[in-house]
């Protein structure tokens, strides 16, 4: 409606009333009489009351408008004040961040003006509007929990890279990070913000105060006596750190927390205001009041059911309504304060959202009655005023605030218009919409109603993870048991009403899934799936603004549902038809990694660049996918033609590539020389390329070229992600090994193939952090133990003593109460049975694609390196991060699935088509890991055979050609145990320490595999060249790690015997006591070699056995030289017991040399005595 408020009041439509008796029969249009009765009980004064019949006003929709002015118009004869400067206030009525001269370092300023992200070491910026008389507010909405100063500082103030607000005189501030308040000097103040809190920032400048509130609770007077007068006005300001993040509200929506006395900086929209609510009391009222024609009289209706029906005279009566209230609700104060406020209090009848199609009629009328920018508008605040509200809701016992902002998004979003335009526009381009998905953990449980709903603690005795050594726990207490299943019986509680917030957030992601909505456009499945790949996309490369980058701890979350709501859809499919496959069966087919239909950006693939692939292996393409590369296309695109701006771009993409972690420690960062700037460039030229495609159910012939050009993610509709006939879809170019059996809708499978790369992003990195928790309560139940025991052997004559004692104990109950309440939320909303089971189900789903893909020959190059990581880094978590809340022997399949992921690692550590260093070594150190444990170890004893003697045979390959390390490293597990002197779990000269984390493989109970040692005797024996080359390559490394060693500690000595103080570099010990242990493992190799086939050293018919034997007995001599001579250089270092080498001693390198001697004097046969002998 262009017009509004004067003259015609409708220029979009004319809306004619008849007062003819005979056309209300036939269209609905009431007669004058009861119209202008309904007219008058709609609009009713402001006062609520209705003039008497003979005094009021005849009403027909001639003269409605005039009426509905005079009615807007009472009451806002203040509006002309209002709209006055307030006075102690000086600056722009709307208040902003001051991002042209008032900000100090960089900072990263939303395009509203409210929100800012911290770019730099410590930057600082203020707001555009100071105050220097009266009583102030803002809010500062948390989004992230670090280093910031929020408060206020004066024009004068000059902030730096190291001081901030409150670091300057005349600046105040309250660091909620390390609870202090600063002012040039800082002292304790307030409580521990967290992300998703509400800070309210207070100054009385009447009293000359200044205080805080942390979600509508006070802190307490923080700072007196400010310094007022002529000249002093405080502006609103704050620093923070790099990457934190906050968003102001000086008054531009409705404080969350007012405070009365207290106005904010920016004035209400008062007479807008007054305007929305007259209109939305109006609307009320056409919703309460129904005309029944037959009867000619006005009747009360039920709300809950209301629907328009079609009645004319309802219809212009609303747009009447709508011609003033459409322009308001562009507004976001009045959507949030009116709009949501109303919609909200619909639901709050309860029943299931359904149960109240009002919402759904009222969407209707918006998209009928207002202009499409207005909807539009409308629809954008609101989204954002419900994400807002339910991000920065504070946590209670029955998270009642969670689930209602939850209940009003489904309900927006069940209407299919809405939706589509909130998916098209809105969900991922201009909310961080992954919001809706977390539920945040509470880092204050008392305020969370912790307390009530879990008023018994328990925390428990430090479990054993597999294989590791520890104290038999003695058997539990009746006490203890009591308070365990009370402690349990509160985390089931909690547990239920998690699931409600969880349920309601899959019912969002399944209307975001939905692809029966094909009423006017595209269903919204296949926009969601443009939306959720442009977010990947974004969090993959790091090119995105650090606002809309997903936090980890949201993707977890969102991993989670979204596994739930593909798993709901998928089985749905399968109940449809028979012959797809389950979702316990799901799979990423083998042909999305090469036929183009599928962006991966710049991710790595495992034969490298996807350039560099299709070049090589385009003859395997055609041959096997029947898809032909045209030539002119791949010539097109040159590296001559990259722009230097998008070679720097993409370089420093990749040098943040998140690195693929590993199922033991993390991996090392890609070296630079690996990280070409060409990558992107070259991965996004796969969505560009002309591909020749035939169908596969043709006869193989002469190869027919069909131009066919992927379309850019954004453009895809359904057709190109379904297929059609003729047309795969997705799954274009199946390979003869994969099966022609259906598997689901392929945009399912694309969904899947997103949830794989989420977890490899964050998700796996984000489960690991939160262990800490956990982590903390073993500690301090330790501590607390220790400390009981400690008061039972305290002298009573010393009192002094127990009472630090008795504090001291207190101190440890109080924690580990709050630390086992917040790790029971953790463990409900992350480490749950059902969250294990997502993982679980995703590790699955990796092996099984690897397995396809796998079966595909060369092609498997083109799968990305994130399949192969996910697979090992799911398979670690659930190892080590989900005990010992949950036990992954537990799970359905597990010996099966550890066997599978076993022989992917057996045959994949050195497959030639895996050509990334840094994929290789995860591949090494994962397999490393596995062998550590003995339920993964056998594991890997129950693969084929001929895998077995695979495996073992490129182990044996010569070090020389390969990083040799980590193979060293799993054939010493391999053997440890059966050694000389090489049962122990830790060295017995550090045996009364601490280790660091006894859960280290290298800290694991020998477990030696005779099987695997068979294997590797029979390829010894059988192959004449592998053993000298295998041998001779240890030898030479032995040699080269001793020489290290001796020379490191000579450099270490020197420096120990100068008289001035010095220090010897930690990295400096660190490469020395490696190189030591390399050493030990090295001769352990060589003990175990002897032991198994001594007849590569002892029997002379084999040519080489002299040589070995008399390198060997060299290398023996030179260890046995350095090492047992008295008061000699090794004897020194190690007396020095410097921290970093620990591991240096007599003891570990001497067994290892006495173990080789005695294996070869006690296998010295009659012909090879004197030989053997002679040279030992």
């Amino acid at each position: 409606m262009t017009s509004r408020g004067s003259g015609t009041a409708f220029s979009r439509k004319n809306y004619r009333l008849t007062t003819e008796p005979e056309k209300s029969k036939v269209t609905g249009i009431v007669n004058s009489r009861l119209l202008n009765d309904y007219l008058h009980r709609v609009f009713t004064t402001a006062d609520g009351n209705q003039p008497a019949a003979a005094y009021r006003k005849h009403l027909t929709f001639q003269n409605l408008q005039e009426h509905l002015e005079r009615l807007l118009a009472e009451e806002n004869g203040s509006e002309d004040t209002r709209d006055q400067v307030a006075e102690g206030r000086l600056g722009p009525s709307t208040v902003v961040l001051d991002h042209t001269s008032g900000f100090e370092g960089l900072l990263l300023v939303d395009d509203d003006l409210l929100g800012v992200i911290g770019h730099s070491n410590f930057g600082s910026i203020r707001a555009t509007t100071c105050v220097y008389k009266g009583k102030w507010i803002y809010e500062v909405l948390i989004s992230s929990q670090g280093l910031m100063q929020i408060g206020w500082c004066t024009l004068n103030c000059r902030f730096n890279q190291e001081e901030g607000v409150g670091d300057t005189p005349d600046s105040y501030a309250y660091d909620g990070n390390r609870v202090r308040k600063w002012n040039v000097t800082t002292t304790n103040y307030g409580k521990s913000w967290a992300a998703g809190d509400i800070v309210s920032c207070l100054i009385d400048l009447d009293e000359g105060t200044i205080a805080f509130c942390l979600n509508g609770i006070s802190l307490g007077t923080a700072f007196d006596n400010i310094t007022r007068g002529a000249g002093m006005a405080y502006f609103p300001a704050i620093s923070l750190s790099f990457k934190e993040s906050v968003a102001f509200n000086f008054g531009s929506r409705p404080l969350r927390y007012p405070v009365e006395g207290y106005r904010p900086l920016q004035d209400p929209p008062v007479a807008d205001l007054v305007k929305a609510r007259k209109l939305l009391g109006y609307l009320k009222n056409v919703i309460h009041i129904g005309i029944d024609v037959t009867e000619g009289k006005l009747v009360e209706k039920d709300t809950s059911m209301w629907q328009l029906q079609g009645e004319p005279t309802v219809l212009i009566t609303l747009a009447h309504i709508f011609n003033y209230f459409s322009p308001l609700m562009c507004k976001v104060y009045l959507v949030e304060d009116v709009l949501m406020t109303f919609l909200l209090s619909i639901l709050e009848r309860g029943g299931a959202v359904e149960a109240h199609p009002l919402i759904q009629q009222l969407l209707d009328l918006m998209w009928l009655l207002m202009e499409e920018y207005e909807v539009h508008e409308c629809l954008k605040q609101l989204l954002m005023s419900l994400l807002r509200a339910y991000r920065f809701s504070p946590i209670i016992p029955d998270l009642g605030l969670q689930i209602h902002y939850l209940r009003l998004t489904i309900a927006v979003l069940k209407h299919e218009k809405s939706r589509k335009y909130l998916l098209s526009n809105v969900l991922f381009d201009v909310l961080r919409s992954v919001v809706f998905f977390y539920i945040k953990s509470p880092l204050r449980v008392e305020e969370a109603g912790l307390q009530e709903l879990i008023p018994t603690t328990w925390w428990p005795n430090r479990f054993t993870k597999e294989g590791k050594e520890s104290k038999e726990v003695k058997e539990e207490s009746a006490e203890e048991r009591l308070r365990r299943r009370a402690y349990e019986r509160g985390c089931q509680r909690l547990k239920k009403r998690i699931e409600v917030v969880e349920g309601l957030q899959v019912q969002i992601l399944k209307l975001l899934l939905n692809n029966k909505d094909r009423g006017g456009g595209e269903a919204s499945r296949y926009i969601f799936l443009n939306k959720f790949r442009k977010f990947l996309q974004e969090n993959a490369s790091n090119r995105g603004n650090l606002t809309v980058l997903c936090p980890p701890e949201y993707m977890v979350c969102f991993l989670h549902r979204l596994i739930a709501a593909l798993r709901y859809f998928w089985d749905g499919h399968k109940a449809k038809n028979p012959a797809a496959l389950s979702s316990e069966e799901a799979y990423v087919p083998p042909q999305l990694f090469y036929n183009g239909k599928v962006d991966y950006f710049d991710l790595q693939r495992l034969g490298g660049l996807l350039s560099h692939l299709k070049k090589t292996l385009k003859d395997d393409l055609a041959a096997k996918a029947n898809i032909l590369i045209d030539p002119a296309e791949l010539q097109a695109v040159t590296m001559d033609d990259l722009d230097e701006d998008e070679e720097s771009a993409t370089s420093a993409a990749q040098s943040q590539r998140p690195s693929a972690a590993l199922a033991i420690g993390g991996a090392l960062a890609r070296p630079a020389w690996l990280s070409s700037p060409t990558l992107g460039r070259a991965n996004r030229f796969l969505s560009t390329a002309a591909v020749s495609l035939m169908n596969p159910r043709r006869p193989l012939g002469t190869l027919e070229k069909i131009k066919v050009l992927t379309l850019r993610v954004e453009q895809r509709t359904r057709e190109d992600i379904e297929g059609t006939h003729g047309n795969e879809g997705l799954l274009l170019g199946r390979p003869p090994e994969e099966p022609d059996q259906p598997i689901t809708e392929n945009s399912l499978l694309e969904v899947l193939d997103g949830i794989v790369m989420m977890y490899n992003l964050s998700v796996h990195q984000q489960l690991g952090k939160m262990v800490g928790v956990s982590d903390d309560v073993n500690e301090y139940a330790m501590a607390l133990k220790d400390t009981e025991e400690k008061i039972s052997r305290c002298p009573k004559r010393r009192r002094d003593i127990h009472e630090e004692l008795l504090k001291s104990q207190k101190v440890f109950s109080e924690k580990l109460n709050h630390l086992s309440r917040r790790l029971a939320w953790i463990n409900v909303t992350i480490y749950s049975k059902e969250k294990m089971q997502d993982i679980y189900w995703l590790l699955r789903v990796c092996i099984r694609t690897i397995e396809h893909g796998d079966r595909t020959g060369s092609l498997f190059a083109f799968m990305p390196e994130f399949y192969l990581s996910v697979a090992m880094n799911s398979y670690s978590a659930l190892k080590n991060y989900f005990s010992p809340v949950n036990s992954m022997e537990e799970l359905p399949g597990y010996e099966e699935t550890l066997m599978r992921l076993a022989a992917i690692l057996a045959k994949h550590f050195a497959d030639s088509r895996i050509v990334g260093t840094d994929i290789r070594d995860s591949l090494m150190q994962a397999l490393a890991s596995y062998v550590c444990y003995p339920h993964s170890l056998r594991a890997v004893e129950r693969i084929p055979e001929e895998q077995r003697i695979s495996m073992m045979k490129n182990l044996l390959a010569p070090y020389e050609q390969r990083p040799w390390a980590q193979t060293n490293w799993i054939l010493v597990r391999l053997w440890r145990g059966c050694g000389f002197g090489y049962r122990y779990t830790r060295l017995p000269h550090l045996l009364k320490t601490k280790p660091e984390d006894a859960s280290l493989p290298s800290l694991q109970k020998p477990c030696p595999s005779t099987l695997l040692q068979r294997h590797m005797a029979d390829l010894l024996r059988s192959d004449r060249d592998l053993a000298p080359s295998f041998l001779n390559s240890v030898l030479n490394q032995l040699n080269w790690a001793f020489s290290e060693f001796i020379g490191m500690i000579q450099e270490i000595q020197q420096a120990a015997e100068r008289l001035e103080r010095n220090f010897v570099d930690s990295r400096q010990l660190k490469v020395c006591a490696t190189c030591f242990d390399l050493s030990v493992s090295l001769l352990r190799v060589l003990e175990m070699t002897v032991t198994l086939a001594p007849e590569i050293f002892l029997d002379w018919n084999r040519p080489s056995s002299e040589l070995l034997l008399r390198r060997l007995a060299q290398l023996l001599n030179q260890v046995l030289n350095r090492v047992t001579a008295e008061r000699n250089l090794f004897d020194r270092v190690v007396n020095l017991r410097l921290p970093g080498l620990e591991s240096v001693d007599h003891y570990p390198i001497l067994v290892a040399v006495t173990g080789i001697l005695v294996r070869l004097l006690v296998d010295s046969d009659v012909q090879g005595t004197a030989a053997g002998g002679s040279c030992v």
